[in-house]
């Protein structure tokens, strides 16, 4: 069977069998997968046709290491060879989660210092709100059980993530979400301090934050917000989380997206970068300080854990891919790299009429497109899937952003991009500007 007819089966068998994450179903059944991935090398992914693309988010702003590393397979294969799973539950364990766990907690900021493992990003937040809640439990106050977000946040799609998530489009998703979640402005700490208020602070368990909201369009918060945030927290006696799910493994410059902001939180969540997305894993990491209350205050079992918590072939795959972003300077990368990409957004915004605000923060970034850049007016229609669409063409993959009236282009390209793959990413995206501006004089 030649190549054509092999596309041409799986597209049908696609369509027919398989149900997408996050994806059109009308425009899947009505087109088929819109690419069949075959291979990756560094920071290019290649379809079953030959086409090579630039994959400017990392797949899912999680590939950090780059694609086709020969030593994480490896890894793989010699821990399965050996045990590639146990369960974790009953106190049991094995080798690759005790090291993992520690070296977690030597790279983690301030006193995070133990991990309860999950094997994702949704998990890993409905773990920390459940966390957050028993401890307030075990403290004899079992009233704690609200938990705050921030408007354009994303934490996942599982019931309590969904639910903590501050984009109404993916709550009204479904008929009913789970109570006791509220929301506060992203940027403003004013606006916690009212649902505190409101709420009463007896009844607040925890405060979730990214240090940089990424599905939601890479919103960067204001100097001294988290400093703010933290003493808030502190002062009501409320828990302090972060979902460094995108953030974390050296994706903004820094180990963790918090560290920028001189803050350490109660509890951390963690997934997509662990790996770079070569196991499923994630994980939340909390305080000594909340370690030890656990410890004296637990008088039975967690009745909390996943089969894959603690997975020994997953956990051996992190460590390695952990020693990879060290050994390469990869963060150190991430900065400088970052600054290059930004630097590019910058000068693409003085080309462009339909460019308005720029940002990044090492490797994630955005653009956001406007009608008028005096006024930051909107086009009626979102403009940003056009863009997509026609890089992905020119072969760059990245991602648009229309939630809540926005009309954003979102950057995460792997943190062993070179200046050159750098160049040829604004390259492209120069050449897609020209041509849907010029389509747009046309009109």
């Amino acid at each position: 069977m030649n190549t054509e007819n092999t596309i041409q089966e799986l597209m049908e068998l696609d369509k027919k069998h398989f149900l997408h994450p996050t994806s059109p179903i009308g425009q899947q059944q009505e087109k088929g997968p819109s690419f069949i991935f075959t291979e990756g090398q560094g920071i290019y992914l290649t379809d079953m046709s030959g086409k090579k693309l630039i994959d400017g988010m990392s797949s899912l702003w999680n590939v950090n290491i780059g694609h086709g590393r020969e030593e994480i397979s490896e890894v793989a294969a010699a821990q399965m060879k050996k045990l590639a799973f146990s369960s974790c539950f009953a106190t049991f364990s094995n080798e690759p989660a005790i090291r993992l766990a520690a070296k977690l907690a030597e790279i983690a900021p301030g006193n995070l210092s133990a991990t309860f493992f999950t094997s994702g990003g949704s998990e890993a937040n409905d773990t920390a709100y459940k966390l957050a809640r028993h401890y307030w439990i075990l403290k004899g106050q079992p009233n704690r059980q609200k938990i705050i977000s921030r408007t354009k946040s994303y934490h996942g799609v599982s019931m309590g993530a969904t639910s903590a998530t501050g984009l109404k489009p993916f709550r009204d998703f479904n008929t009913s979400i789970a109570p006791d979640f509220h929301y506060a402005e992203n940027f403003s700490t004013d606006s916690l301090l009212e649902v505190i208020e409101r709420e009463g602070a007896h009844t607040i368990a925890a405060f979730i934050a990214e240090p940089v909201q990424g599905a939601g369009g890479v919103h960067i918060v204001p100097e001294g917000y988290f400093q703010e945030v933290r003493r808030i927290c502190d002062e009501h006696g409320i828990l302090f989380i972060t979902d460094e799910v995108i953030t974390g493994f050296g994706r903004t410059g820094t180990y963790f997206g918090i560290e920028h902001y001189d803050v350490v939180p109660d509890m951390m969540c963690f997934a997509k970068g662990v790996t770079s997305g070569y196991a499923q894993l994630g994980g939340v990491m909390i305080s000594e300080t909340l370690h030890k209350e656990f410890a004296e205050l637990s008088t039975g079992t967690l009745l909390h854990g996943y089969t894959y918590s603690g997975h020994a072939m997953a956990c051996a795959v992190a460590l390695k891919n952990i020693e990879i972003i060290e050994q390469e300077n990869l963060i150190a990368n991430s900065k400088q790299m970052g600054e290059a990409m930004l630097a590019g957004f910058k000068k693409l915004q003085q080309r462009h009429d339909i460019i308005g605000e720029v940002r990044a923060l090492g490797l994630i970034g955005a653009i956001e497109v406007v009608k008028d850049k005096q006024t930051n007016e909107r086009f009626e229609s979102p403009l940003v899937p056009q863009l997509v669409a026609e890089a992905a063409n020119r072969g760059l993959i990245f991602r648009s952003v229309v939630f809540d009236g926005q009309d954003t282009l979102v950057f995460a390209p792997p943190l062993v991009i070179s200046q050159t793959e750098v160049d040829a990413m604004i390259n492209i995206l120069d050449e897609v500007f020209t041509v849907v501006g010029k389509n747009l004089v046309k009109v």
